[in-house]
């Protein structure tokens, strides 16, 4: 193990220490209320109170033989146990929620999104959330057009959600990827990767999985336009042309 992994899991188990202190502090303090209380009610030792605490059964049978205030000690002792199931359910939570909440409400998210994606039609699947993914995906959401963004890098799949898209993370290339994004159900799909061959690779999938499919693909050159639209691309766009040209629209 690395010593940053290590210093990961140490800050972890740090964290969870101090999210116990507090329900185990009013355990503690529940057991440390009981044996006193059941100490000065009932007139009995420590030893004997800490076993009322485990055995309530025994409360009765401790004034089966001796006189005292058995009704009262009773009460007691429910309002005591209801106090050590509220502080172990407390603890409990706490302990399932530093393990596995994280990983639940990330599933919970990711069930969501599923439910959403499934829910489009005549979408734009835009694979790539790298800057030229993110103009094509912000001019589309301008026009409410809707969108689903593949990527898979963790950074840009992150931003893409943050930034109110829905996305799938995974590889564009593969069918699994593509069918998860709704690609049978889409309009058009961008294959929008700062890499020609990437790109390619999509048009063909997605060509094969829908072919109606209207099919953008960005090339990394003009040399690159012929090969994609023989593998399936409508349309092949070449930023720094188009960039070229909007310039000279402005001159």
């Amino acid at each position: 193990m690395s010593q940053s992994s290590g210093l990961v899991g140490a800050a972890e188990r740090g964290s969870l220490l101090r999210r116990l202190l507090r329900p185990l502090l009013a355990f503690g303090s529940v057991v440390v209320a009981g044996v006193a209380g059941f100490s000065l009610l009932g007139g009995v030792g420590v030893v004997d109170a800490l076993f009322w605490l485990l055995d309530p059964t025994s409360i009765e049978l401790h004034f089966q033989e001796h006189a005292g205030p058995a009704r009262l000690v009773k009460a007691y002792a429910i309002v005591v146990l209801s106090g050590l199931v509220v502080a172990g359910l407390w603890t409990g939570e706490t302990v399932f929620s530093a393990m596995f909440g994280g990983k639940l409400m990330e599933e919970v998210t990711r069930m969501q999104t599923k439910r959403q994606i499934d829910e489009q039609e005549d979408h734009v699947v835009v694979c790539g959330y790298g800057t030229f993914g993110k103009t094509i995906a912000a001019r589309l959401r301008r026009t409410e057009t809707p969108v689903v963004v593949i990527e898979h890098g963790d950074t840009q799949y992150q931003r893409a959600t943050e930034d109110g898209l829905l996305a799938v993370q995974g590889d564009a290339r593969r069918e699994e990827t593509l069918t998860e994004a709704g690609i049978d159900r889409a309009a058009t799909v961008v294959g929008a990767i700062d890499d020609t061959n990437a790109n390619v690779k999509i048009a063909v999938t997605a060509s094969q999985l829908a072919p109606t499919l209207h099919v953008v693909v960005r090339a990394g050159d003009q040399m690159d336009e012929a090969v994609a639209k023989r593998v399936g691309a409508d349309e092949v766009i070449v930023p720094e042309v188009v960039s070229a040209e909007q310039v000279c629209e402005g001159l």
